[in-house]
């Protein structure tokens, strides 16, 4: 058994690598002057931001004429098989690299490997520690992250004691967005925010850790979701739990489950973002720096509040409900 699960570990890691060597073969067929473009993302299908992020790019890919190959760990906290596919990213050359490095520290040597190499590097989604990207696209995390505080701050009562459900401890995402939230709540008058915990990005930690964490504290009033999983988690045991309207939450991020924690009263809002807009700018600010443009160092797209009252607008239906191609 032992060694079958060693047999299967080592196929899932090799697959990512299989993947870029069969792009790189298909970029040798490629006419000469194709742009060629390697987008390093967390995780390749853990959650519906990665997935609709991936159409953004693919459908800059085709727009604006160049190869692009994806690659990526199958979860976030893999952020050792994210280095080991860049490093392998670097050795190809390609014109440019579009990272949303899913460690803050942890690929700074990465960034630094494909400076040397003389590489434009466009970050995405998360930065790396240093100054080394040409431009970094991305959701302005503090300010979203004072939003789902204030969400929750209007939703609590006078004294109050909330969690903060985070999901891969070290990523800039979490780091901004948990600044943002004890921003306002620790600024709220008779607030104590009882920790900070992670659920490595997946739904079934999240759950667990929530569960226990409103079993061993009974005076809880409000906890914050920082992304999908750990949301969806988060509202699974406080629904579990027949604590749904007594323990207030707010989230991150959309999916069909979080839009049923909306429609349930679970959920009271939650905070969405655009992935497909920091996908496709991710690609065509990579082509505008390999034709010699100069880009702004950061690029802001808007968050949304979207709560049970305005879930059905027509525009909000359109980010609860992304069209992504199968």
């Amino acid at each position: 058994m032992k060694s079958y699960l060693r047999m299967r570990y080592l196929v899932l890691l090799l697959i990512p690598l299989l993947l870029l060597g069969y792009a790189v073969y298909q970029w040798s067929k490629e006419e000469p002057g194709t742009k060629k473009i390697i987008v390093g993302v967390k995780a390749l299908d853990e959650n519906e931001f990665w997935r609709v992020l991936i159409e953004g790019v693919n459908t800059a890919s085709r727009e604006f004429g160049v190869d692009v190959t994806v690659v990526g760990p199958s979860q976030e906290i893999e952020v050792d098989l994210q280095i080991r596919l860049l490093e392998e990213a670097v050795k190809q050359r390609p014109d440019a690299i579009v990272l949303a490095a899913g460690d803050y520290h942890r690929l700074v040597p990465i960034a630094e490997s494909i400076r040397k190499a003389g590489i434009p590097l466009i970050m995405i989604d998360s930065a790396v520690n240093g100054d080394y990207a040409q431009s970094l696209i991305a959701t302005d995390n503090v300010n979203a992250g004072q939003k789902a505080g204030k969400e929750l701050s209007s939703r609590l009562p006078e004294h109050a004691k909330v969690a903060i459900i985070s999901f891969v401890q070290g990523t800039s995402t979490q780091i901004e967005r948990e600044q943002g939230v004890r921003s306002i709540l620790e600024h709220r008058g008779g607030t104590e925010i009882v920790g900070t915990y992670y659920s490595e990005g997946k739904e079934e930690r999240a759950y667990e850790i929530t569960k226990k964490l409103l079993l061993e504290r009974p005076d809880l009033n409000g906890i914050v979701g920082l992304n999908e999983p750990s949301t969806v988690g988060a509202g699974r045991a406080i629904r579990e739990l027949g604590l749904v309207g007594k323990v207030k939450l707010v989230g991150f991020d959309s999916s069909v489950k979080e839009v049923k924690l909306l429609e349930e009263g679970v959920l009271q809002s939650t905070i969405v973002q655009k992935p497909f807009n920091i996908g496709y700018l991710g690609i065509k600010t990579a082509v505008s720096v390999i034709e010699g443009d100069k880009m702004p160092r950061h690029i802001y797209t808007d968050s949304v509040i979207i709560n049970k009252d305005n879930m059905y607008t027509e525009e909000n239906q359109k980010l609860l409900f992304p069209f992504v191609e199968e």
